[in-house]
């Protein structure tokens, strides 16, 4: 499928953009680290607030493909959960490396999402794909927020602290706004909607690039066992795993192609800045995510196809 290709080849270039940028030091140490934070502040928020806003989510089946991501995304934390024992013991998988594989099993990278379903089904696939971020994004952040604090040897918080965070998070405040925009407040002043969308543009570039800046590419050439679990997990038992909810929630034809292709898409790489703002194994991260991408462009069609 060349649309699968087309989105994802240049994905991983940007990748190496930023690796090459890192290696031969033409962005410095401080350069990377405010970029990091933009990214992670700004330039991710404002495209969540981009496309749930601009999404006709009356014309899709919401709670169909919402609830058969969410139920897939449930389903794979409680299995990584359940194997947090098994790693520790027999792989020597420390907390902070098993909240990289906890992301890489879970997350979802919505850039080659929007950019496959776009290319496929056009406004439609683009709607669909807001569902998927309004059904996934808070829920995997909230996820991913509550693994750090318990695994990446983060201080122990009051319930009080732990709701300031979560309020505070820009990728769950992010989703608020977007769907207030959509559902509830008049269409946004052409002005205003176009600095949100050339904010939310920057994003794609700014934190693949930030992805490669910490990729290790010897340790890469050497992938071990999270590697090759998280490949596993999310590349071909979580798109299995959202097929069967969506079957079962009634969902077939083209919203069905859609679901495969938001839970058979690469982990995020907003998975790697929240790992560097928070405390996990960033390197590992990266990997990760690269190893990921590169995979995904002979794993996305086949799953496409097989369970399409």
């Amino acid at each position: 499928m060349s649309a699968v290709f087309a989105s994802l080849i240049p994905t991983f270039l940007i990748i190496a953009t930023g690796w090459l940028c890192r290696t031969t030091n033409f962005v410095s140490e401080q350069q990377w680290a405010g970029l990091e934070r933009a990214t992670y502040v700004l330039f991710f928020p404002a495209l969540i607030i981009s496309t749930l806003a601009h999404a006709d989510l009356s014309s899709v089946p919401v709670l169909g493909v919402g609830g058969a991501l969410v139920g897939s995304i449930l389903f794979m934390a409680g299995l990584v959960l359940a194997l947090r024992p098994l790693l520790a013991r027999y792989a020597g998988i420390d907390g902070p490396s098993f909240t990289s594989i906890f992301q890489g099993a879970t997350r979802w990278n919505t850039f080659v999402a929007l950019a496959v379903a776009g290319s496929l089904f056009g406004q439609r696939g683009i709607a669909l794909i807001a569902v998927a971020i309004a059904a996934m994004v808070p829920l995997l952040n909230l996820l991913a927020f509550s693994i750090f604090i318990r695994f990446a040897g983060r201080p122990r918080q009051s319930p009080k602290d732990i709701l300031r965070s979560f309020a505070t998070n820009p990728f769950i405040w992010s989703c608020a706004i977007g769907l207030a925009l959509n559902l509830i407040v008049p269409p946004l002043p052409k002005p205003i909607s176009a600095y949100i969308d050339l904010m939310g543009r920057a994003a794609l570039a700014a934190g693949l690039l930030i992805v490669g800046a910490g990729l290790d590419i010897r340790r890469l050439a050497k992938p071990g066992l999270p590697h090759v679990l998280t490949v596993g997990l999310k590349l071909f038992l979580m798109p299995v795993t959202a097929v069967l909810f969506a079957s079962f929630a009634g969902v077939s034809g083209d919203d069905l192609i859609v679901t495969i292709i938001a839970s058979s898409v690469p982990s995020a790489s907003a998975a790697y800045v929240l790992a560097r703002q928070m405390g996990g194994n960033a390197p590992l991260m990266a990997e990760i995510l690269t190893l990921q991408t590169l995979i995904a462009l002979g794993s996305m069609p086949l799953v496409i196809t097989l369970l399409g």
